[in-house]
């Protein structure tokens, strides 16, 4: 089979590899459809995380269909299904909570050892899926392969980010980054009730699919000042950075009102700086990391876009052939695409 293949910084190549096979009852193969690149993806490909194996196969946001299950894994072969980003045991006392990223054997597809044990990614013609009765979610026949591609993590992850701001109806909030996470966050808290919504990002690109969407965008050092502005002079309620850097959270926490909350979503790729303290005390401000949870949220998501609430594919910027997956990095890593789908062969 082939599989995209993390070599070193900046370096992925397509590659023949062998194809996975079943490894306990539990498992299930996914012949991969579609696959897509996420922001988190850009963090190994940049160098920024040491020790992250080469040959590693990338990607944690597949879809595709059954080819083969473990003696316990009730799924008939062929059927359409999603693969949670977060590999979780479904059974411990963690994963009873709803904490399945606190699983004693948590996994993230295709991120090396970062997250728990390694396990192949889903940039891959054929995937090997461990706990498959907890990790897949049928996909419904009314929805295509790219909308369910969503619900294995940005959306979910979005969907998250929204939740946790618990903000009410005719609030104003801010999310940093325009990003496929900031876009479908800006989106879920819109269905929250948001009045306003208002993203910021240093790219004009971004700013401007922003905008498409009927959102708000502003540049980062402005996005203070707007958010001050549109809730006549008490700030934002809420703020969720969604990008994964220092930057990020010092803007989100500059960016926030009176006791509001700071969610943070994006994955943090480095060891920030010491937190705006003063600042974060004299608004009381609270401060909540979230980790988007498909297991968890996956069935609400596919509802909302089954209802025709929101259609996570808008935020799509590419369709390439996985053929092309050196040159989908490429342009993700430049800022030059928003969101990257790769297209498997049918």
């Amino acid at each position: 089979m082939r599989a995209v293949v993390y070599r070193g910084p900046r370096h992925v190549e397509l590659v023949a590899r062998a194809a996975p096979r079943l490894q306990g009852p539990r498992d299930a193969l996914v012949r991969v459809t579609r696959s897509a690149i996420c922001g988190t993806d850009l963090h190994p490909y940049r160098g920024e995380l040491a020790g992250f194996r080469p040959d590693t196969v990338l990607g944690h946001e597949f879809v595709g269909v059954v080819a083969e299950t473990g003696s316990e894994v009730d799924l008939p072969l062929g059927t359409r299904v999603v693969a949670s980003d977060v590999v979780a045991c479904g059974r411990c006392a963690s994963c009873a909570r709803g904490w399945h990223y606190q699983c004693d054997q948590v996994g993230l597809f295709g991120y090396s050892d970062v997250v728990g044990r390694p396990l192949d990614g889903g940039q891959a013609e054929l995937v090997r899926v461990p706990f498959a009765d907890t990790v897949l979610s049928v996909c419904p026949d009314e929805l295509s392969d790219e909308q369910m591609l969503f619900v294995g993590d940005v959306l979910s992850t979005g969907y998250a980010a929204a939740a946790a701001t618990r903000i009410t109806p005719g609030d104003v909030v801010g999310v940093v980054g325009a990003g496929p996470v900031g876009l479908l966050s800006a989106l879920c808290l819109r269905l929250c009730g948001a009045a306003l919504v208002v993203l910021a990002d240093p790219e004009a690109r971004r700013r401007t699919a922003a905008r498409s969407l009927g959102l708000e965008a502003t540049t980062p050092t402005e996005l203070p000042a707007v958010l001050q502005a549109a809730a006549g002079g008490s700030g934002a309620r809420a703020v969720v950075e969604a990008v994964g850097s220092a930057a990020a959270l010092d803007c989100a926490i500059d960016a926030a009102g009176q006791h509001a909350t700071v969610v943070v979503v994006g994955a943090p790729s480095t060891e920030p700086p010491p937190l705006a303290v003063q600042r974060a005390f004299a608004n009381e401000l609270t401060l909540r990391f979230v980790v988007g949870d498909p297991i968890r949220d996956g069935e609400r998501v596919t509802a909302l876009v089954r209802a025709g609430l929101l259609d996570p594919t808008v935020v799509v910027s590419h369709r390439l052939p996985l053929t092309d997956a050196v040159e989908a990095y490429q342009l993700f890593d430049r800022r030059e695409a928003v969101k990257v789908i790769m297209v498997h062969e049918d």
